[in-house]
């Protein structure tokens, strides 16, 4: 009978040659359909996990160490792209190189040379179309239409043929299925589905990031009928071999709108001075069971998505919003973390156990934020846990006292807004959203937790799933301190950047007028945090090791995580050699599926707020705003709504002199008034054009 290991001793070998499928069938002499079906399972098997790919002459070829298999992922530029691999490496692939794969295609590239410090490719060959589907702008001409798509990332027009147009009217956008993919001598062709509308109206904005991204919006009948066999309620079986909480006073802290409750905490002081904090999660991985259906699919969306007014879950409400969600008064299942941390905000002692708790209240950080200012409704409503909250903002100020001695990054706000909308999904107004020490009081707990949780497995050197954050590269950093500098802000950069430099900047640069774009560019200096199943450390939050454990019902590496704590403590941290190879292998593709689509998710978010963003200022056009100057280019000018963090471009056509661009100081020179504009200037700036399909804002100056 045929095998796999047969079949991959023969393709890795010296001796084998490109074949066909009908010459692999002679070479393992396979005469039943049987045996030819199970040859045919094994090749997509091996093509799938991208060690071999069948070439244009349908010849299944090997993958070795000049070509990788991976998918591609074209940059908003259209000027580069990326391939990333099953195994988390990345493949740097400029435009003219990619062929005519399309952005997350699935691909075989060659390795020709290297690009900065990645590997630099070539695309052989496209393996899998990763679109089906495109959403986009109709634009009829004549007899034939194009459909322009809305994703930058998209490198063509699609061709629509006049029986394809779908009753979409010019300029409308539309859904369209992908009929023909590009080829060298030909567009590729679309076929209109679905009708949206037009791009001022609200309602498109959903669809239109939904299709985008495709995102996963309806739950399959066999993952819906898996979690409805789940028990609405703890039941008294549920409770073995678990530390019973439910007489102490533990709470959850989140903002008004959260739906779902994950991590609870509790805090104490102990007779030796040192504080007791309890982190308790909801223990999903209780319910949701390995290579279940309900597990397949939290794996393929790999993380929640929040769209401002509605959220795509990674798991059905029934278990997101019901039994594993830690609302007051219900007795809850939960992996709980119970630190002693002493006044240096070190742990000098812990206890991982499973357990059950019952929230004793839901707190609102708005709430607890206003008792601490002394609010008297804030009081009346919570003011019995005064004492309690007292005690959690005095250790909360230990552990951030201890990151900051360590060199964490502590102070980025993001520049994040509330965006509040009507009942049609318009924009009626956009407010920035600041951090109160509730919602630090958190923070800080969860990175203790997750720290912990990372530090346990590192030190026992079993396999896991780390939350890694890499230095930023040299010349990323040099573009911040030019930036810096053309603003009057000196950074001294030594040979190794260390995330305490940019913790001084940031409090150096407290209530500086372009202080937002500051804390943008220095977020875009730094690389991505990503998951890794190995551990070299969190730059940005200064940790030795971490990871995240706290919210499982939205996150899947969470889930991964509270697997291995269960398995790690079944166990006693004794596994075998062959249980740790065939973990390595496993954390390997769970930790890139999950970074993957974080970044999908993280996109969406981008999106849909920058679409609510146009919709709020196309209401506004020929209003007149204060702007602060974020960018000088030779173009024009980037500018930003102050307090809005709405962001747009004054074109240098439209204004009122000859400007020369001086690349070294970052300016723009009247050549007539000798006037100059540069970066941090206050402006008063009319808006002029808002294109949803652009994603783009024009803005004039406006003479005082």
């Amino acid at each position: 009978m045929i095998t796999r290991k047969i079949v991959e001793k023969y393709l890795f070998s010296k001796i084998y040659t490109p074949k066909i499928l009908k010459e692999l069938y002679k070479k393992f002499n396979l005469r039943k359909k049987d045996e030819k079906s199970k040859l045919r399972q094994i090749l997509n098997e091996l093509m799938s996990e991208g060690k071999i790919f069948r070439d244009s002459r349908g010849r299944f070829r090997t993958v070795k160490e000049n070509l990788v298999v991976g998918n591609i992922e074209f940059t908003r530029s259209g000027t580069l792209a990326f391939v990333w691999t099953e195994a988390g490496d990345e493949i740097a692939v400029p435009v003219e190189k990619a062929g005519n794969a399309m952005h997350k295609d699935k691909v075989v590239v060659e390795i020709i040379g290297k690009w900065y410090e990645l590997p630099e490719g070539r695309v052989l060959r496209v393996l899998e179309r990763g679109l089906n589907k495109i959403v986009g702008t109709f634009q009829p001409r004549g007899r034939f239409a194009y459909i322009i798509p809305d994703d930058p990332k998209i490198q063509y027009d699609f061709y629509v043929p006049v029986e394809y147009f779908g009753h979409a009217k010019p300029g409308e956008k539309v859904v369209a299925q992908i009929l023909r993919y590009p080829s060298a001598t030909r567009n590729p062709v679309a076929r209109v589905v679905e009708v949206l509308g037009f791009a001022d109206d609200p309602s498109t904005d959903f669809p239109t990031v939904v299709v985008k991204h495709d995102l996963p919006v309806e739950f399959p009948e066999t993952v819906l009928k898996e979690a409805a066999k789940i028990p609405e309620k703890v039941t008294p079986s549920d409770l073995k071999e678990r530390k019973d909480f439910r007489d102490e006073i533990i709470v959850t802290i989140d903002g008004p709108d959260a739906r779902d409750f994950d991590d609870a905490v509790s805090v104490k002081k102990l007779s030796n001075g040192n504080y007791e904090l309890g982190v308790h999660i909801a223990d999903v991985s209780y319910y949701v069971k390995e290579n279940s259906e309900l597990d397949k699919e939290a794996f393929k969306r790999g993380t929640s998505v929040y769209l401002i007014d509605r959220v795509l879950p990674m798991l059905p409400f029934k278990l997101s919003h019901g039994v594993c969600s830690l609302v007051q008064g219900e007795d809850r299942l939960v992996m709980s973390l119970i630190m002693e941390i002493d006044k240096n905000g070190e742990v000098v002692d812990f206890e991982v156990t499973p357990g059950v708790i019952r929230s004793y209240r839901r707190l609102i950080y708005d709430d607890v934020n206003a008792l601490f200012k002394g609010d008297k409704i804030a009081q009346e409503k919570i003011g019995e846990l005064r004492n309690f909250l007292e005690l959690m903002r005095e250790l909360k100020d230990i552990l951030r006292n201890a990151r900051r001695k360590r060199g964490a990054i502590l102070d980025i706000e993001g520049g994040e807004v509330k965006i509040v909308l009507d009942e049609k999904g318009r924009t009626v107004d956009i407010i920035p959203r600041a951090r109160g020490e509730a919602e630090i009081i958190i923070e800080e707990f969860m990175i203790k937790a997750n720290e912990t949780i990372a530090e346990i497995f590192h030190h026992m050197d079993i396999p896991f799933v780390y939350r890694v954050h890499e230095q930023p590269d040299p010349d990323t950093i040099l573009q911040l301190k030019n930036y810096l500098s053309a603003i009057g802000v000196n950074l001294k950069l030594p040979k190794k950047i260390q995330p305490k430099i940019l913790q001084d900047l940031l409090e150096r640069t407290e209530g500086h007028p372009l202080r937002s774009s500051i804390e943008r560019l220095l977020v875009r200096s730094m690389k991505r945090a990503v998951y890794s199943p190995v551990n070299i450390g969190h730059f940005g939050l200064a940790s030795f090791a971490y990871t995240h454990f706290t919210s499982p019902i939205r996150r899947y590496p969470d889930l991964v995580v509270h697997r291995l704590l269960r398995n790690f403590l079944k166990s006693k941290g004794k596994f075998s050699k062959k249980e740790i190879k065939v973990l390595n292998k496993k954390l390997t593709k769970i930790a890139v599926q999950s970074s993957k689509r974080e970044r999908v998710a993280d996109e969406a978010e981008w999106d849909y707020i920058a679409l609510k963003k146009i919709d709020y200022i196309s209401r506004h056009i020929g209003d007149v705003f204060d702007v602060v100057v974020t960018s000088v280019t030779k173009f024009g000018l980037f500018v930003e709504i102050i307090d809005k963090y709405i962001s747009g471009l004054v074109h240098i056509s439209t204004m009122d002199d000859y400007y020369i661009y001086d690349q070294d100081r970052s300016v723009l020179i009247g050549s007539k008034s000798g006037k100059i504009y540069k970066i941090g200037d206050k402006l008063k700036a009319k808006v002029v054009n808002a294109d949803k399909t652009r994603m783009q804002i024009d803005f004039e100056i406006v003479e005082e």
